[in-house]
């Protein structure tokens, strides 16, 4: 490119676009002289051109304009950090086709339509990178994508979400109810005003599928995903959990199937040991559990949001797309040569606990135990609380489909000894 600068377009500058550029402008040498070539900034694309912002740029950078900006002959890389399906996706389509290399952090469109992002990129013959997408500044994506490339990866298990961690770090901390914990998390900043894409699951879930697809090799969907959020988890789940030496986690879980070629994704809450390495990471840190063939067992651990670490995430990826552009090269595209079915729910395997309030009197165990091997469930452990009308039975099980649980929930419902379940949680992790 004969030592031309590279000019970078930037859409969006919310908290993480705010930070993109104030890091851009502080580290302008240092990446110049990673990529061999100056760095510039083109402009910024935001809504109101004209409001005050907390960022090292000249207000004629900015501009209303995003496709024109995306789509301007002197423009090299494309960097979004707006977020959302639509108008992204057709920025970030008319930018490839333009011919410019795009960096994004967009896990809803990635985890939605990822499939068309790629093909427009492999179309342009460009750059598609998205590191900042799951995680924040935690280097995960290229790991399983790069690093892990010779090897065989069987499962992903991992805290993708910082406010829904925060939030059951402090139920099990403190004893709160989720609504105290989701009321102090939004007090600090943790949680948005409208919490329903954390607390719900929808932002694990889009990051999980993300997950699944480079580990896998396979093309997954949001809507591939089963979701479960937490707002149904209680302070007495989180005191069961306690009580049988586990903790309660929002997880994303990816793995292959073990009997036969497919894919489970999930998201859901569970009990974990307090033994395993996830247990242990509290407050709004996330962790991803990587677990391959040779490689055995992998952790990546950090801070998986805020402005400045996913800054930290998008940059890395963009000093990565402006060397490539200068040795006239693109990095590897999307691997999806296994095509891997995503089995659905009722055929997942796991342990469960369920407690159940139920009458206080002779041959109660006995009708609930039958129940349960009517379905081939088999209960580990049963635990007592409490006596007459306070009377609940806790029981874990030993592994079983998700279908034959359901099916045991259903039927214990109707039993004449059992007041109500109170609860039923998957139990993840080793014994």
């Amino acid at each position: 490119m004969n030592g031309r600068p590279l000019r970078v377009a930037q859409l969006g500058c919310g908290v993480v676009g705010s930070a993109v550029a104030r890091l851009f402008a502080s580290s302008a040498d240092d990446l110049a002289a990673r990529v061999g070539v100056p760095l510039e900034l083109a402009g910024i694309a935001v809504r109101r051109p004209n409001r005050a912002r907390d960022v090292p740029v000249d207000r004629a950078m900015f501009t209303a304009d995003a496709l024109g900006l995306a789509t301007r002959d002197d423009v090299d890389v494309v960097v979004e950090v707006v977020g959302g399906i639509e108008p992204a996706r057709t920025w970030l389509v008319s930018a490839m086709k333009a011919g410019k290399s795009v960096v994004t952090a967009n896990k809803e469109l990635l985890a939605a339509d990822g499939a068309t992002l790629h093909a427009a990129a492999r179309e342009a013959g460009v750059d598609l990178y998205f590191e900042a997408s799951v995680a924040g500044g935690i280097p995960l994506l290229r790991p399983l994508r790069e690093s892990l490339a010779g090897d065989r990866v069987q499962r992903v298990l991992g805290i993708v979400n910082g406010t829904t961690n925060y939030i059951l770090s402090r139920m099990d901390d403190t004893g709160a109810s989720f609504t105290e914990a989701l009321e102090e998390a939004t007090a600090l900043g943790y949680a948005e005003p409208d919490p329903t894409a954390d607390v719900d699951g929808f932002d694990a879930a889009a990051k999980v599928a993300i997950l699944a697809g480079i580990a896998f090799h396979s093309r997954v969907t949001s809507a591939d995903v089963y979701r479960e959020g937490i707002s149904d988890v209680t302070a007495a789940d989180v005191a069961s959990a306690r009580a049988m030496g586990c903790t309660v986690k929002l997880l994303a879980i990816a793995e292959r199937s073990s009997d036969g070629p497919g894919v489970s994704v999930r998201v859901h809450p569970a009990m974990i040991p307090r033994s395993h390495p996830l247990a242990s990471v509290r407050e709004a840190f996330n962790a991803v559990f990587v677990e391959a063939d040779a490689a055995g067992q992998l952790m990546f651990y950090g801070r998986g949001a805020g402005g400045r670490p996913t800054a930290s995430a998008v940059l890395g990826d963009v000093v990565t797309v402006a060397r490539n552009r200068v040795a006239g090269r693109v990095g590897s595209g999307e691997s999806v040569y296994e095509d891997l079915p995503v089995r659905p729910m009722g055929e997942t395997v796991t342990r469960y606990h369920v407690s159940l309030d139920v009458t206080d009197r002779t041959g109660v165990l006995a009708r609930i135990a039958e129940a349960f091997a009517h379905h081939d469930v088999s209960i580990a452990s049963v635990r007592q609380e409490g006596h007459g009308d306070d009377a609940a039975l806790v029981l874990v099980t030993h592994e079983a489909t998700d279908a034959a649980l359901s099916a045991t929930v259903d039927d214990l419902r109707t039993l004449d000894v059992v007041r109500a379940v109170a609860s039923v949680m998957r139990v993840e992790g080793e014994a």
